[in-house]
């Protein structure tokens, strides 16, 4: 009674309805929230496992058995993965290889296929295994006109040499193997490597992680703040892998970036470092111990006998 004598009853219905009101908005807005969230983390989760993906789906394309085409039934006879003593064997043998004058051709393939004067001499001695060539590429092609060697290499460094017709195969062993002073540079969001190498026995070695933060389980303005801190570590942490690569560079002849492929690409195209070659690779654990093993992948050959 008192309550609607001053006035103040209307006020308090007025209040609880806000109430009410404020309420509903809040429960929007927390579903809204979680919402964002977890779309927030599933894009994160997906971003990561798209990289690895990539950087895995790079290290193995080589290593996929050639399946029977429908149409011609053509396929490679051997595919195989070498380095190391093996790898120079192989060389050493191609190296070894003699016949007649111009009998012997070796020619960079890269993704724009085969020039047409190459594929009319190669007609010949592999008829329709040209098609391989090609789906080798980036690689080295070493056949002879008889046909006797019909070998596809795709080496770490991508090999850049015209057609050669000679009395031999031209093989640019700096192409396959790690020779001379050079220095091999992982790089991941977290994650920095250096090694600098004579032939292959390491002489220097720097490594360190970064603290980059990982997923977040929150949407809003805490996912943006969380996006553009994480952001700014990985500025930093490739800062730091410019500055460790700076004070090397000068030192060797040759230098390799390895690694995530989004990494690799921002820091060569950032630093313009220039190097002599780079890849995707998946190396994981401790810095030296992933340093490693991305050496390891690196200096792979896939080998393919046409």
């Amino acid at each position: 009674m008192i309550d609607e004598l001053l006035g103040r009853a209307s006020l308090k219905e007025r209040i609880e309805d806000l109430e009410d009101e404020n309420e509903r908005l809040r429960e929007r807005y927390e579903a809204e929230s979680d919402r964002r969230a977890e779309a927030a983390t599933a894009r994160q989760e997906a971003e990561q496992r798209v990289n690895r993906l990539e950087d895995r789906i790079a290290q193995l394309e080589g290593e996929l058995e050639q399946v029977d085409d429908a149409d011609d039934g053509v396929a490679v006879r051997r595919r195989t993965q070498v380095r190391g003593r093996r790898l120079e064997a192989i060389l050493d043998r191609l190296d070894s290889f003699r016949t007649g004058p111009e009998g012997a051709l070796t020619v960079a393939v890269d993704e724009s296929g085969l020039p047409e004067s190459v594929r009319s001499t190669l007609e010949e001695p592999l008829g329709d295994r040209v098609a391989l060539l090609e789906d080798a590429a980036p690689c080295l092609c070493c056949v002879d006109d008889a046909g006797l060697i019909a070998v596809a290499l795709s080496p770490p460094v991508e090999p850049t040499l015209e057609p050669t017709w000679d009395d031999g195969f031209a093989i640019d062993r700096e192409t396959f193997l790690p020779t001379g002073r050079h220095a091999l540079a992982l790089v991941r969001t977290d994650l920095f490597a250096l090694g600098v190498y004579d032939g292959n026995e390491r002489i220097d070695y720097r490594g360190f992680e970064s603290d980059v933060k990982g997923t977040h389980s929150k949407g809003g303005f805490s996912q943006a703040r969380f996006e553009r801190i994480r952001d700014e570590q990985i500025d930093d942490h490739l800062e730091r892998c410019r500055e460790a690569v700076a004070t090397r560079r000068g030192d060797v002849d040759r230098l390799f970036v390895v690694g995530q492929r989004g990494v690799v690409d921002t820091l060569v195209a950032e630093v313009g470092l220039e190097p002599a070659g780079t890849a995707a690779v998946d190396a994981t654990g401790d810095p030296e111990s992933a340093l490693e093993d991305a050496y390891r992948s690196f200096w792979t050959t896939e080998l393919r006998v046409l």
